[in-house]
């Protein structure tokens, strides 16, 4: 780092526009008359003027939206002929620096006189994972920025200072920040919060400025923000931390990338969520956005390196006036990520969560958040985890008798299935041809006891989806988790070491979940794998250790409750399948009622026969060829 050092010429320099300053001030001085009837108001003004960049003002696309600009000491006269009205009025002495505090008894806010907006948002009831307040908005991370033509200049309210004025509206505070060229004529931005609300309504309108707002040139407001890290694994919260937005009429939403940097230009823009995973900062609008130029960076580029921000968004749209006027009745959101939060507004916001697509998200909004809602709400988080996997484990308990009963009549099968492949051995053809109809004449079929396991996979999906958003889970302990929505660590690694995919430490819950799956493979597939892998089929045995593998290797960073759900999972399965092979199955049972069938006629499907067909053919044409040659 380079080293400071006094510099004498600076001093002089400095001095010398003290003196030019001091002298302009001399010369710009009021009559006698005028200083007795404004000496007060003349004080103040010296005292509490503000100060205004001198750059000319650019649109807020790049850093500049998000570092502090360089401040001037200007006489009154010079602001005047610099900015005109807007930074010149009678109301400017109160216009100066400083904040309005709006809260509640869950959100608190910091509301800056320049620029009029949020420059701090605290959730008071939440903490993140070193125990520290949540902070949303903090320490310049959020530009909220309008952007307009006037006097023949580009303005930019984030350099302007607003005047506040605090009011009462039954219990909700409400916030008046004014941008004014008089009493009558002004920019502003109005909040307002109700007790117990996230959810702030927000207004911003003009009114009185048809001579000096020039409403032919485009306007913009412009939304830059920094998502701050809240989550032990960055990983796993960056995965989770994403840009998504709804367009007019609510039934069409789209996101940006959450990997790379991802550009969308869009119309008719109803809402907007900045997500960090568990927390989210919206904006909404009654009036949609004619058009919305989104951005998106991912902001972590080494996951092994402790960093303060996941991504950077931004939002640029595009406003329409209305009778040479701003009017926009909006909302601003600064809360948790919560789906029953989010649903009590009556607004799509569920749609800004990762809840799955299509049949996925219908299970997870209509079944299982419903049901932990209620469990979470009696029990503790990681009983009630357990208890909801029971309860789907149950529900779901006649789809995996017949897959198991599919398997027992396969098992029963074997030694026929052996003596097909022993009697046309090198005839893989006949093989396959012989099977299928033995199988067809028992009723019993590789492909029924797949058909079960396809039944199961929107609910496990479902339930794979929903673990890493359930927000109940924050800060919930559970045995030697402490927090059941981050992993659990039973060792770390000295300082410095890490293991590649693995990271550095160890969790005990993907461990014994990888275990638990291991034991449930080698029960349903160690019969299969006795059998002489067939042609085209996957290798049961690389699938037997893959999968606790990846269990185990995967998700060492994800939530300790999606691992304790595994866990549960294939705990209660194997559980499930030594009751129904030991107590409900009985294979000699089974044998004889195959042998039965096998005597009645059987009639074919469509797709039977004509696999029938095809196979006798491609037998046929063996022949031919044999015989050819």
């Amino acid at each position: 780092m380079e080293e400071k050092k006094f510099d004498l010429n600076t001093l002089l320099g400095f001095l010398l526009i003290g003196g030019i300053l001091l002298w302009m001030l001399y010369q710009n001085q009021p009559t006698p008359e005028e200083v007795e009837a404004e000496k007060a108001k003349t004080e103040q003004v010296a005292e509490e003027t503000p100060s205004l960049q001198d750059k000319p003002l650019v649109e807020n696309s790049s850093e500049e939206a998000f570092t502090a600009a360089p401040q001037d000491t200007l006489a009154m006269e010079g602001l005047k002929n610099r900015l005109g009205s807007f930074a010149y009025s009678g109301s400017l002495a109160s216009a100066k620096e400083g904040t309005t505090t709006l809260e509640n008894d869950v959100l608190q806010l910091q509301i800056s006189n320049k620029g009029g907006y949020i420059v701090e948002a605290k959730l008071k009831e939440q903490t993140q994972y070193e125990g520290k307040p949540i902070y949303l908005i903090k320490d310049g991370n959020n530009d909220f920025n309008l952007q307009f033509s006037a006097e023949n200049r580009l303005l930019n309210t984030r350099d302007l200072f607003f005047e506040p004025s605090l009011s009462k509206k039954g219990d909700n505070p409400v916030l008046s920040m004014k941008l004014k060229t008089s009493e009558t004529a002004f920019i502003e931005y109005r909040y307002e919060l109700k007790p117990g609300e996230y959810m702030l309504d927000f207004t911003l309108r003009s009114q009185g400025l048809d001579g000096v707002m020039n409403t032919t040139q485009p306007m913009y407001l412009d939304w830059n923000f920094k998502g701050y890290r809240h989550a032990k694994s960055i990983s796993y919260e960056n995965r989770y931390t994403r840009l998504t937005y709804e367009f007019e009429g609510g039934d069409d939403h789209d996101k940006l990338s959450p990997t790379s940097e991802d550009e969308e230009t869009e119309e008719d823009v109803t809402w907007m969520n900045y997500r960090q995973h568990f927390f989210s900062s919206m904006l909404l609008t009654d009036t949609p956005f004619k058009e919305v130029k989104f951005t998106s960076e991912d902001l972590v580029k080494d996951e092994e390196i402790d960093t303060v921000y996941t991504k950077k968004y931004g939002a640029r749209m595009l406003l329409e006036p209305k009778g040479g006027a701003l009017a926009y009745d909006m909302n601003m959101y600064y809360g948790p990520t919560d789906y029953q939060i989010f649903k009590t507004y009556d607004r799509n916001l569920d749609e800004a969560m990762p809840l799955g697509w299509g049949i996925f998200g219908i299970i997870n909004k209509y079944m299982i958040i419903p049901v932990f809602g209620v469990l979470s709400d009696w029990l503790p988080a990681g009983i009630a985890i357990i208890v909801l996997t029971i309860l789907f484990k149950l529900l779901l308990s006649p789809v995996q008798y017949k897959q198991y009963v599919s398997q027992a009549k396969m098992k029963v099968l074997k030694p026929e299935m052996d003596e097909i492949k022993k009697k046309y051995e090198g005839n893989q053809m006949k093989i396959q041809q012989e099977t299928m109809k033995l199988q067809n004449a028992a009723g019993a079929s590789p492909l029924k006891g797949c058909l079960p396991a396809l039944l199961q996979i929107p609910v496990f999906y479902a339930l794979f989806t929903f673990f890493p958003t359930a927000f109940d889970l924050r800060q919930k302990s559970f045995l030697w988790a402490d927090n059941l929505a981050s992993y659990d660590v039973i060792y770390e690694f000295p300082s410095g070491w890490s293991i590649p995919f693995y990271g550095d430490h160890v969790s005990l819950f993907p461990i014994l979940a990888s275990i638990a799956i291991f034991i449930y493979m080698m029960m349903s597939t160690g019969a299969q794998m006795q059998q002489q892998q067939q042609p085209g089929m996957p290798n049961m045995k690389f699938l037997m250790y893959l999968s606790p593998l990846f269990m185990l290797i995967f998700f060492n960073n994800y939530a300790s409750g999606l691992s304790l759900y595994y866990l549960t999972s294939n705990v209660i399965t194997i559980g499930i399948m030594l009751v129904i092979k030991n107590f409900i199955i009985d294979e000699d049972k089974i044998h004889a009622k195959i042998q039965q069938k096998k005597k009645q006629p059987k009639k074919q499907n469509r797709f039977q026969r004509k696999m029938a067909e095809m196979m006798e053919q491609a037998e046929e044409q063996k022949k031919a060829q044999q015989k050819r040659k």
